[in-house]
């Protein structure tokens, strides 16, 4: 009979539509940026590309020259205007608190502004061992590998190249701009339909580990 691990699980979790929805609070944001620098800005369509750095999104709206600025202005603002409409995802709790019962470490490695991660975490009662942000796609795996991560849960695409970057297991929820078929293609070793799911597959998990 194999040896159990002696060394804790530790499992990775991204935040924005993965452990959040941040939807209604990313929106009141830039409708508050765009009031503010008199710059149209379709807020409906940004939070449906969740996911990527926010420079990315302020390219469609803002010249090269003002998005440093804008970004700055806008991490600024998201305090005010988008933690209080955010709710925790349906099992977030759940899914964090199956890691940590059995012994292990859960930690959060997103692409948001680590002040701004860390406010929202706060505000719902989520707790994590770390929490690590401004890293995307593949740069995930640099946390995730510091870490000892051997698990990474994501809804994003670049979630799931961020976790075979690290070696780690990716583990899809179909609750961000992905569904299962996108998410399996893309090349997630587990798919799941949201986070309700994961302490019946983390308890299959860990048995198999063992």
């Amino acid at each position: 009979m194999a040896a159990m691990p002696t060394h804790p699980l530790t499992v990775g979790f991204d935040l924005d539509m993965t452990l959040i929805d941040s939807r209604p609070g990313i929106k009141a944001a830039y409708l508050a940026l765009a009031a503010e620098t008199g710059t149209h800005i379709d807020a409906d369509l940004a939070i449906t590309r969740l996911g990527p750095p926010l420079e990315e999104e302020l390219a469609n709206w803002f010249p090269d020259d003002r998005i440093p600025a804008m970004a700055v202005r806008y991490r600024e603002i998201y305090p005010d205007h988008a933690i209080a409409p955010t709710l925790a995802l349906s099992g977030a709790g759940d899914a964090i608190a199956a890691v940590r019962g059995g012994g292990g470490r859960a930690i959060v490695v997103t692409a948001k502004h680590q002040p701004n991660a860390e406010l929202h975490l706060k505000h719902l009662g989520i707790g994590a061992d770390a929490v690590i942000g401004w890293l995307w796609a593949e740069a995930k795996a640099e946390a995730l590998r510091e870490h000892g991560a051997a698990v990474y849960v994501g809804d994003h695409t670049g979630d799931i190249r961020g976790a075979r970057a690290a070696g780690a297991l990716s583990v899809a929820v179909a609750t961000g701009p992905f569904g299962e078929d996108e998410l399996r293609a893309a090349g997630a070793d587990v798919v799941l339909p949201d986070l309700t799911a994961f302490p019946a597959w983390l308890e299959g998990y860990r048995a198999e580990r063992a």
